[in-house]
C-alpha cells in the first residue's frame, strides 16, 4: 500500500525545489482544472498518454491538498465510506440519491 500523505509531501517538496507555485490557491485550482481538461482531450482524441494526463491531475490534487494542509488519504477514505452507504434509485431515468449516510 502506498503512503499518500508522504506522496503529498514529496509532491509539495518537488514544487518548492522546481520553483512552482505553492501560495496562490486560486491558481492551483485553475491549473488542476487545466490538467483535467488535458486528460479529457487525451481520452477524447484516443491518445496513448491518458494515464499520464490523469496522473498529472492527481499530482496537482496532492500538491493542493498539502498546500491546504488537508490529509487527502483520510478524506478519500471517509468519502469512499460515505458513498458506499448511500442509496440510489433510478428516477425518471436519472440515478438519484434517495438515502444519505448517517454518521453515528
Amino acid at each position: 500500500m502506498i503512503d499518500l500523505k508522504q506522496i503529498q509531501k514529496d509532491v509539495y517538496q518537488n514544487k518548492l525545489d522546481k520553483g512552482f507555485n505553492v501560495t496562490d490557491i486560486n491558481k492551483e485550482f485553475c491549473l488542476t482544472y487545466g490538467e483535467m481538461a488535458e486528460a479529457y482531450e487525451a481520452w477524447r482524441k484516443k491518445k496513448d498518454d491518458v494515464g499520464e494526463e490523469i496522473a498529472d491531475v492527481v499530482i496537482y490534487l496532492l500538491g493542493l491538498s498539502e498546500i491546504l494542509n488537508i490529509n487527502l488519504e483520510s478524506e478519500l477514505l471517509k468519502k469512499i465510506n460515505k458513498n458506499k452507504h448511500r442509496e440510489y434509485q433510478i428516477i425518471d431515468g436519472v440515478n438519484t440519491r434517495v438515502k444519505e449516510y448517517e454518521e453515528k
